[in-house]
């Protein structure tokens, strides 16, 4: 079944040049896709226009086999496929650890009870047991990138969408990550230049380039 497809799709920042012209994609269930490309090829973008954040020009996207066009139909997306962003210091916003992977839960109406379990849980998945209670600003650059996963993983969805998830870590992070990775039991897209991360973590991988996505061996 796909999940996400993406037809014909035109996007660019300005009218005068596009990123995009007839891009297509598509992500099936248990897919776990990997996308490298050139700074510039637009890896970024094609997760800003899968979750809303961006609109495209021409195209039709449709997720959960369903045309998705205005706001209302990408916060029910928002909902179910999690991005985590390239830029950990985008995604947290909280004081503390705990509040900023409390914050999905809550959004979803969750219970309190259920909220404090799932910080512990994923606290627990990500090896930061204790952390709770620590300011977020003050973290490592890797502690960053390891909470802004829990972020997205307290809220359960069902695809992730992960944008460079291992960029300028050390080799004991970056492990931790691949680690996480490769636990998850949902379909994701992971855009990244790092090769052997999308070798150990991906059974496909495209190169992003001129509006096209090639299958690539690595």
């Amino acid at each position: 079944m796909n999940i996400i497809e993406l037809k014909n799709i035109t996007f660019g920042y300005s009218s005068k040049k596009n990123v995009f012209k007839g891009l297509n994609f598509v992500l099936k269930e248990g897919e776990r896709i990997g996308i490298t490309g050139p700074n510039g090829s637009g890896k970024t973008t094609l997760l800003y226009l899968i979750v809303g954040i961006l609109k495209p020009f021409n195209g039709e996207i449709k997720i959960f086999n369903k045309i998705r066009k205005d706001e209302k139909d990408f916060r029910e997306v928002r909902e179910k496929i999690g991005l985590v962003f390239q830029n950990p210091d985008d995604q947290l916003f909280s004081l503390t650890v705990a509040e900023d992977i409390a914050f999905g839960p809550l959004n979803l109406g969750r219970p309190r009870e259920e909220i404090y379990r799932t910080i512990k849980d994923t606290l627990f998945a990500l090896g930061l047991e204790g952390f709770d209670n620590k300011i977020t600003y003050k973290l490592s650059e890797g502690e960053k990138k390891l909470v802004a996963i829990g972020t997205i993983l307290s809220m359960r969805p069902q695809v992730f969408l992960l944008d460079e998830p291992t960029a300028d870590l050390d080799e004991k992070n970056r492990e931790r990550i691949i680690n996480i990775i490769n636990g998850l039991s949902t379909s994701y897209v992971i855009t990244s230049h790092d090769m052997e991360l999308l070798k150990k973590c991906t059974n496909t991988v495209y190169r992003l380039e001129d509006s096209r996505l090639r299958p690539i061996s690595i």
